[in-house]
């Protein structure tokens, strides 16, 4: 009997060993992915389009990668101008690019389809691009203004109170002009005069 629980005690003891070792192994992997350094990925904001083609493809804003503030570095310092002039001239050529599209596939597709169905058909999906291109025509204006604000000096600043936006917002909406504490007020006074 005695030997018997000591071959008991024995196997458990190996057994545990076993289970530690197994823990220990698992410990480790888990702290080597925590402390692994992550590397920066170039940003993508993207909006799902369809292509003249009908097929749906992406329209990005850049694949510049988000800037990195190095600390005690000055709001809008030359590297950060040129990042914002390079992403706004980016995002430009990508809807330029687009109108382009456009125009050659309302030239390739325009036809005169005897059936009154096909043709509404066709007028309704060219007035749906032509509307999603106004839009884009709105916003290239302001990524022109926008330009002209590197180009002045006063990019980066606040227009009603003239504080710094921030450069996560600017990343986030490079064509912004308000911070986000006057572009909250002017939000609500805009749904208190609607309602």
């Amino acid at each position: 009997m005695a030997v018997a629980k000591k071959k008991a005690a024995q196997k458990k003891a190996v057994t545990k060993k076993a289970v530690t070792k197994k823990t220990v192994k698992a410990k480790a992997k888990s702290a080597e992915k925590k402390t692994a350094v992550k590397k920066p990925v170039a940003k993508k904001t993207a909006t799902r389009k369809k292509t003249p083609t009908g097929k749906s493809s992406s329209i990005e804003m850049g694949t510049i990668a988000p800037y990195q503030e190095q600390r005690g570095e000055e709001y809008m310092s030359a590297q950060q101008i040129e990042h914002f002039r390079g992403l706004l001239g980016n995002w430009k050529h990508e809807l330029l690019d687009e109108v382009e599209r456009t125009v050659h596939h309302m030239q390739d597709e325009a036809a005169n389809f005897p059936d009154p169905n096909d043709r509404a058909s066709q007028e309704s999906e060219f007035a749906l691009e032509l509307r999603t291109r106004d839009r884009e025509r709105k916003l290239i204006k302001k990524i022109d203004e926008s330009i002209l604000m590197l180009d002045s000096g006063d990019y980066g600043f606040c227009e009603v109170c003239g504080i710094e936006i921030g450069i996560r917002r600017l990343e986030a909406r490079p064509t912004a002009n308000l911070c986000i504490d006057c572009k909250t007020l002017d939000e609500i006074r805009e749904k208190q005069s609607r309602g």
